[in-house]
């Protein structure tokens, strides 16, 4: 019995799903221990090209993806998000929404420096040097050293003043260290830091088909 009970809770998936109104889809996983956090990703064929819905903080346990398509097929999924970030920097930016007009956002770029040795799950991949420049009334410019050899990119995270989480206001390719964010209105007292993530094995794919409406 013992054994049997421990065979069927190993087999228990780590994603389900359920269709709690004809076009709304809610999605409920067991976070990976450890992890940063979780993608939640979507797609409408289970080998088909999947859209992040959102990256989840470690302690997120829960989705809702709401007003789909009705009568389609949906295909979810979760992976944990692993590796390290730097030291928070802490941001005030300008009141207002002024931005000068000979701004092109020719700095918002993002820039590869590259050039890093350290695998993500070593302590010595965290990006090094992190600075964060106010740029006007809603930029920033971040630049920062690559110090990893095998990410597969780099991740801005912001937690706004009176946040409960840092959240992820950008994701980039591999070998950045030069990106300006342009910020949302509750952004302008902010705490930054970058992270050099790798995605972990996917979850079980969980599947729904939305109704009639």
């Amino acid at each position: 019995m013992f054994l049997a009970a421990c065979g069927q809770e190993q087999q228990d998936p780590v994603l389900t799903s359920e269709l709690t109104t004809p076009v709304d889809v809610t999605l409920h996983w067991r976070p990976e221990p450890g992890a940063a956090g979780q993608v939640v990703e979507y797609a409408n064929a289970a080998d088909g090209e999947y859209t992040v819905l959102e990256f989840a903080p470690p302690g997120k346990t829960t989705y809702k993806h709401p007003d789909l398509i009705p009568e389609t097929q949906f295909y979810y999924r979760v992976r944990p998000v692993n590796g390290p970030a730097t030291a928070t920097v802490d941001i005030t930016l300008p009141p207002g929404e002024e931005v000068p007009e000979t701004d092109g956002h020719e700095w918002a770029e993002p820039r590869k420096g590259g050039g890093g040795t350290h695998p993500v799950a070593s302590p010595e991949a965290v990006p090094g040097a992190l600075k964060a420049e106010v740029k006007h009334a809603n930029g920033i410019l971040f630049t920062w050293e690559d110090h990893a050899s095998d990410e597969e990119g780099y991740l801005i995270e912001l937690k706004p003043a009176g946040a409960a989480d840092y959240r992820v206001a950008a994701q980039l390719e591999p070998d950045v260290t030069s990106f300006g964010l342009i910020t949302l209105p509750d952004e302008k007292i902010a705490s930054c830091r970058v992270r050099a993530f790798r995605f972990g094995a996917s979850s079980n794919l969980t599947q729904q088909r939305t109704g009639k409406v």
